[in-house]
């Protein structure tokens, strides 16, 4: 079968890189800032991110498999919302205005926080729906199949994640780039205020909980999954080893997030953990090594002689 990358989600890729170079410009031009950031940081990285994950998907998809409906439908529901979200993102940050949390009475701004309170949950739900439907067929080879498989469900608790800002419930008021007080309902900041002293680029929090942290790190555990799943390949190693060292990145992936997520919630920046998180980043890095160790052993068996039948008299 001849593959072929899912259109709408790879059009939506091609959309979110240019709309990111434009963001880019505008982070270069335009002097307004929003919480100590420019005003266009957040549709840059929102633009970015996405570009990645939509492509992703589109490739992922080209694979031959069954169910091809369910899967196309689902993916073209998710480019359709991404859009829908990044465009409202870019709208608002031109107006100088917060996208997310925002309970200005302005007629766009209760579109978007209305559109948003549907549209996000639509797409995390296609996003389960596209796992469920590629986790019980055959597809690929086997690294690649679980590597696609665990990537996906990866991706749907980092999005999950995004749930935990929801959950806060922070009830502050800040300042949008027009000099208009603003409640915020929530944020993503723990134990400190948003907008404080943040890293270059991710602008996260280096004085408190950022739980935009497991956020990005389990949304992007798809890339990372195809990615050394295709490394092993390029690699020679033999498909079991290559698979098994596929599910023990998967699990090490997933104690990463549950750690990060942890860190987040107990107010820890992530460029300080204090000593129990260090405690348990190296306990989870010590398990990595010995499943990766035991991935790597089962390649080197020597395969037993095939007997020769005896002849008869």
């Amino acid at each position: 079968m001849t593959k072929t990358w899912h259109r709408p989600t790879l059009w939506l890729a091609v959309v979110m890189a240019v709309g990111a170079v434009g963001c880019a410009v505008a982070l270069l031009l335009d002097g307004r800032v929003l919480q100590g950031s420019s005003v266009w940081a957040k549709p840059f990285k929102f633009a970015v991110s996405l570009a990645v994950y939509s492509a992703t998907l589109s490739w992922m998809l080209s694979l031959p498999h069954k169910g091809r409906r369910w899967t196309s439908g689902a993916a073209t529901t998710i480019a359709a919302i991404m859009f829908m979200e990044v465009g409202l993102i870019a709208i608002q940050s031109a107006r100088g205005m917060f996208t997310h949390y925002n309970t200005s009475d302005d007629p766009l701004n209760q579109f978007t926080q209305g559109t948003f309170a549907i549209a996000i949950p639509a797409m995390f739900l296609a996003n389960v729906v596209l796992a469920l439907v590629l986790s019980f067929q055959r597809f690929g080879t086997p690294d690649v199949r679980w590597a696609v498989r665990g990537g996906l469900w990866l991706a749907i608790l980092g999005m999950f994640t995004g749930y935990l800002m929801v959950f806060q419930q922070t009830g502050t008021t800040a300042v949008d780039a027009n000099g208009q007080p603003v409640e915020l309902v929530s944020g993503h900041s723990v134990g400190v205020p948003d907008g404080g002293p943040g890293m270059p680029l991710t602008g996260w929090s280096t004085t408190g909980g950022d739980l935009r942290v497991p956020h990005f790190v389990g949304m992007h555990g798809l890339q990372v999954m195809i990615l050394l799943a295709l490394g092993l390949v390029a690699l020679g190693l033999a498909e079991r080893v290559r698979t098994r060292l596929v599910g023990v990145a998967a699990l090490g992936y997933l104690g990463l997030l549950v750690v990060l997520t942890w860190q987040a919630l107990r107010g820890e920046s992530l460029i300080h953990p204090g000593g129990t998180t260090w405690a348990a980043l190296l306990g989870l890095v010590a398990v990595v090594a010995a499943g990766a160790g035991w991935a790597l052993r089962s390649g080197t068996g020597v395969p037993s002689p095939v007997r020769q039948p005896v002849p008869q008299r």
